[in-house]
């Protein structure tokens, strides 16, 4: 195993929070494989990176040499999970769950390691409780308490109803830390309250209370809001190597950091090399390029990365010169050479000559795959693939 030092190192990087520190240093010290749990609801069957952050979490940890439980909420998931919602959520049949549970295994273990993973389900305990159990456990926790937590105070002030069932939600999350008898679990922030329950139950049962590590909600390619489906700002687990590519290289320069951090199994040393580079003036798309093929390599496979530009279409990055481009013949018109921002319109590449001076202004042309840079002009016979943004582009051939 790697020094307390060297694992805090990779367990701290990109997390929230660690509730407390000195408690999991604690139990790094006894040296023994550590029960690292997370809890997933099989509500919807289609991850993408967001949900991966979390995942990515759990495989560092299994690297360290501790037992990864990947709880499958099939309980919890037929009472739906209260967090970030206004209105109560219909809980799900058992079909719906059973379904949806085997399609997050399929997905997960391209990230898990599955010999190292433990793979439970909280029906296996919850089911034998009897009525007398659920209210011996209801009664660890008051009304009061609960209406403490942000949503649910919002609903109870604007006059929305909430469930008796769902206060049983955090409650039963808790109860499962101690059914495992978790050292550390694994959430999300908007998961803090549920995670924070596990520590109150353990203690009531007598045991050691787990360590509580928060992982933040990933921006989705806008940059601004979260990460989800129903915006249409996410990458998909089971995105076509195309479309991871494309989506990627997309993103704002300055979201690449944060991906790199939460997304990349990369050391983050060299993470600071390359942001380095960029600060120096190297292209950012490079290292768009590089994260992309760690990704798909991980969700597809390595050949898939390798192709995955040529599947993209012309939408990929600057640079990338897509196969079968058109040809496109511009002629000299009697002039003896042509400035870029006159090819750049009579290609067809931009639609006036502000949009030349925009692109060029940008340093979104390139030519043959390079970036252009200062000053360059066209003379007859120049045969060249000239790009401008990430859209446009074409063979360049100057007759007279």
């Amino acid at each position: 195993m790697a020094s307390i030092d060297e694992a805090l190192a990779v367990i701290k990087r990109g997390m929230d929070e660690l509730i407390p520190e000195e408690g999991l240093i604690e139990k790094l010290r006894e040296g023994r494989p550590l029960r690292i749990k997370a809890g997933f609801d099989p509500t919807a069957p289609d991850l993408h990176l967001g949900h991966t952050v979390l995942i990515n979490k759990l495989r560092q940890f299994q690297d360290l040499g501790h037992e990864v439980i990947f709880l499958i909420g099939d309980f919890t998931g037929m009472i739906g999970d209260p967090t970030g919602k206004s209105a109560t959520r219909p809980p799900l049949t058992e079909a719906q769950v059973a379904a949806n549970a085997i399609t997050y295994k399929e997905q997960v273990f391209k990230i898990l390691d599955k010999e190292k993973t433990r793979v439970v389900f909280n029906s296996d305990w919850m089911s034998k409780l009897s009525a007398a159990d659920m209210i011996r456990l209801a009664g660890q926790y008051t009304v009061a308490r609960m209406l403490e937590r942000d949503d649910f105070t919002k609903r109870y002030r604007a006059e929305q109803p909430i469930a008796i069932h769902e206060f049983l939600y955090p409650l039963v999350q808790g109860y499962d830390s101690v059914a495992l008898e978790a050292d550390v679990e694994l959430g999300g922030t908007d998961q803090k309250f549920n995670l924070l329950m596990g520590r109150i139950l353990q203690k009531h049962y007598g045991q050691k209370p787990q360590a509580v590590l928060t992982m933040p909600l990933l921006e989705g390619l806008d940059g601004v809001q979260k990460m989800s489906k129903s915006l249409g700002n996410y990458v998909g687990v089971n995105d076509s190597p195309g479309e991871m590519y494309t989506k990627l290289l997309s993103m704002p320069d300055d979201l690449l950091w944060r991906y790199f951090e939460l997304l990349s199994f990369r050391p983050l040393a060299e993470v600071d090399e390359f942001r380095a580079a960029v600060s120096g003036g190297a292209n950012p798309q490079d290292y768009k390029k590089l994260l992309a093929e760690e990704i798909i390599t991980r969700f597809h496979d390595a050949e898939a990365a390798a192709t995955a530009h040529k599947s993209a279409g012309n939408r990929v990055g600057l640079g990338e010169i897509p196969e079968n481009v058109p040809t496109i013949e511009v002629s000299l018109s009697g002039q003896e050479q042509l400035p870029v921002a006159t090819v750049l319109r009579l290609a067809g590449l931009v639609k006036n000559g502000a949009a030349a001076r925009d692109v060029l202004g940008r340093g979104a042309v390139f030519i043959d795959g390079e970036k252009h840079e200062g000053d360059r002009f066209f003379n007859l016979g120049d045969d060249c693939v000239v790009q401008a943004g990430k859209k446009k582009i074409a063979r360049v051939v100057i007759t007279d």
